[in-house]
C-alpha cells in the first residue's frame, strides 16, 4: 500500500481542461480522464461532444475508475437554460484496490486543478442517470 501516490497531471490534460472550461458549447459534453498506471500520470481518455447522460454511462468502462468532467444543458422550470459543469468521480466497487487508491489520492489534486464545486461520486454505472444528475444539480 505504501507506494500509492498522487499521479501527475499531464500537460495535455491541463490544456484540455482549460479548453474544455472555456468552450462555448450548447450541448452536453464530457471530458473523460484516466490514470496511466505505469507512468503514474493522469491522461486524456476521450472527449465526447453532444453526449447524453445515457451515452456517457455507456461509454464508461465497467471495471475501471474514471474522472468525468461533464457539462450538462439544464433547462429550468422557468425555461432558463444553464450549463452547469460538474466533476464526476467514478470508481466501480470491483475495480482493483490499488487503482481505486491511485484515483482517490489524485482526485483532490485534479479537483484543485479544475476548481469545480459540483463534485459527485458514483460506484455503479447504473447510478449515472439523468434523474440522478438533475437531482444533484438542483
Amino acid at each position: 500500500m505504501g507506494d500509492s501516490k498522487i499521479c501527475d497531471i499531464s500537460d495535455d490534460v491541463r490544456d484540455e481542461l482549460r479548453k474544455f472550461r472555456f468552450r462555448k458549447s450548447t450541448k452536453n459534453s464530457a471530458l473523460i480522464l484516466k490514470i496511466n498506471r505505469e507512468k503514474q500520470l493522469l491522461v486524456l481518455d476521450e472527449l465526447l461532444d453532444d453526449i447524453s447522460v445515457r451515452e456517457l454511462q455507456e461509454s464508461l468502462p465497467g471495471h475501471q475508475p474514471r474522472y468525468v468532467i461533464y457539462t450538462y444543458k439544464m433547462i429550468h422550470d422557468d425555461s432558463r437554460i444553464s450549463y452547469p459543469m460538474c466533476f464526476i468521480f467514478y470508481t466501480p466497487r470491483d475495480s482493483q484496490m490499488e487503482l481505486q487508491m491511485m484515483y482517490a489520492y489524485t482526485k483532490s489534486a485534479l479537483q484543485r486543478e479544475i476548481n469545480l464545486t459540483r463534485v459527485y461520486e458514483i460506484r455503479e454505472l447504473d447510478e449515472l442517470t439523468e434523474e440522478w444528475l438533475k437531482e444533484k444539480l438542483k
